[in-house]
């Protein structure tokens, strides 16, 4: 059979201005619902996206700074890094050697499958616990290396027994606030290649355009611009892993044209549409 883990890539991306910055995505061949990420970013700055799955990662040295759920993190060398799927999330160095590290993108019904359980959230971003954030790294390190389904398989289970004690189950309720525009984001997701308005989300939150644009960013720590943003880049990115051409995606999903995609993919996820979709396949 083929190798688990396809798409590796060669050099430094493109869109990177500083020569030490580099990012790499994976994806297993057999196995829907995983990407691995490993990156070292000394000068760029990602904007406001997000990803439909968990975030579980290892910081392997210097720190970063990322803003999650209206917050600001600091994750140095040595902690654990878990994101619950859907929220806005930036990111960058905190120091001048930048940060290098790892992460598993999984979704929840992988995940569900995998442990046997439903509801798995995380309450905290960042954990300051050396240990696990070594065992994790070692994990995440025999994912990468791993050469055929089986082993990938094993690797995601020992990962995720590993995690368990940090996770708790059961859905979180969501802040009144972010659940007050829940239509909005519906909008958004139903309009994705639609020319939209501050007009037109307000009138759907029964606001007016400034107080809405205040309202929702104090919900959702991004402006309605950005959370429109970060949902049709997410959108390109399932629709290019699914093999689409970057000029039909940055149509697909309201954008200009291929290179408005390209510019806009690589600020949130730091490769270029046509890397990230060689890297996994």
């Amino acid at each position: 059979m083929p190798h688990a883990i396809i798409g590796r890539m060669q050099g430094v991306p493109d869109q990177f201005e500083h020569p030490a910055d580099r990012a790499e995505f994976r994806r297993p061949a057999h196995r829907a619902g995983m990407e691995l990420y490993r990156a070292h970013i000394v000068r760029h700055a990602f904007e406001p996206h997000t990803h439909q799955a968990f975030g579980i990662g290892a910081i392997v040295s210097g720190v970063e700074r990322f803003r999650y759920r209206g917050t600001e993190h600091l994750a140095p060398a040595g902690s654990v890094v878990l994101m619950n799927p859907d929220e806005l999330h930036t990111g960058r160095a905190e120091t001048a050697q930048g940060w290098s590290y790892r992460m598993l993108y999984l979704d929840a019904e992988l995940l569900q499958a995998l442990t046997g359980d439903a509801g798995w959230w995380f309450d905290g971003a960042v954990r300051h616990d050396a240990l696990l954030a070594a065992r994790l790294q070692q994990q995440l390190h025999r994912l990468w290396q791993a050469t055929d389904a089986l082993a990938v398989d094993g690797a995601l289970l020992d990962l995720l027994q590993l995690l368990r004690p940090a996770a708790r189950i059961g859905r979180p309720l969501q802040p009144a606030s972010a659940l007050r525009f829940g239509a909005v984001i519906d909008c958004m997701h139903d309009r994705l290649a639609e020319p939209l308005t501050l007009a037109e989300l307000a009138a759907v939150a029964d606001l007016s355009p400034f107080h809405f644009q205040r309202s929702f960013k104090a919900a959702h720590g991004a402006t309605p611009h950005q959370m429109l943003m970060a949902l049709r880049l997410l959108q390109a990115k399932r629709r290019l892993a699914a093999g689409q051409p970057p000029a039909s995606v940055a149509a697909a999903v309201g954008l200009a044209d291929q290179a408005h995609l390209t510019r806009a993919f690589s600020r949130r996820y730091g490769v270029t549409p046509a890397r990230y979709a060689r890297q996994v396949g």
